[in-house]
């Protein structure tokens, strides 16, 4: 069998970005699916502003998000790649991981579709959940989740992942807008730290919904030390 020339060149342009609490890449949890509560929502560009596009969406439960890893893109790829979740030390064939490092840096996500407006003064719009998504992530197409085609969906077998005890002041976690409060400490239990990291001592800091969140990590309890509203950062 001849091999396709590998010169051809498949020319694709966002439809969408999604508009999300993480204006960072630390601290986005490792898939979707696994924090419920993450709200964002889908704006379509100026060319597929056109509510037709998305009629009949509403039936479905969930959708596919195709997506590109914007913010992590290399000239070079290599044929493995070391999975943070594996302590950055192991080596996983590429094709064989989720890593973002990728030949093609494309994205797949599963997300909850919450509601559709298909016409809004800007444009439709999809209100979505579970989104493991960058702020202002180029979206490159939209399918429906099928639950009887689409084996072992996100949402349907949700990784089991270790979850931390979070523990923060009410005084800090009222500095956080009522309706994102859940969703913050839903992150921080997934633990966002590289895996290989175990200091006690260290301090980490993530952005989220406009604040920076400071913490520490002693063994399976998470300590929130500050929270920062992010343009009063120094």
């Amino acid at each position: 069998m001849k091999c396709e020339d590998t010169s051809v060149m498949l020319s694709i342009k966002p439809i969408a970005y999604i508009h999300s609490d993480f204006s960072e890449k630390f601290g986005i949890p490792r898939q979707s699916g696994l924090v419920d509560s993450l709200q964002a929502k889908i704006i379509f560009t100026e060319e597929f502003r056109n509510g037709d596009c998305i009629r009949g969406i509403e039936e479905f439960s969930h959708l596919w998000l195709i997506w590109e890893f914007s913010k992590n893109q290399r000239d070079k790829w290599t044929p493995t790649v070391r999975p943070p979740r594996l302590g950055g030390n192991k080596r996983k064939g590429v094709f064989a991981s989720r890593a973002p490092f990728r030949p093609n840096p494309l994205g797949l996500s599963c997300v909850r579709l919450e509601k559709a407006v298909p016409n809004s003064p800007e444009g439709p719009i999809l209100y979505v959940s579970g989104a493991d998504l960058l702020d202002g992530t180029p979206i490159y197409d939209i399918k429906p989740y099928l639950s009887f085609a689409d084996a072992l969906g996100s949402f349907s077998t949700k990784a089991l992942e270790h979850r931390l005890n979070v523990h923060c002041e009410d005084a800090l976690l009222h500095l956080i807008p009522k309706e994102k409060r859940q969703s913050l400490l839903d992150c921080l239990s997934l633990d966002p730290r590289p895996s290989y990291q175990h200091d006690p001592e260290r301090i980490y800091g993530m952005q989220y919904a406009g604040f920076d969140i400071h913490f520490s990590v002693n063994a399976n309890d998470l300590f929130v030390t500050e929270v920062i509203p992010s343009h009063e950062k120094q």
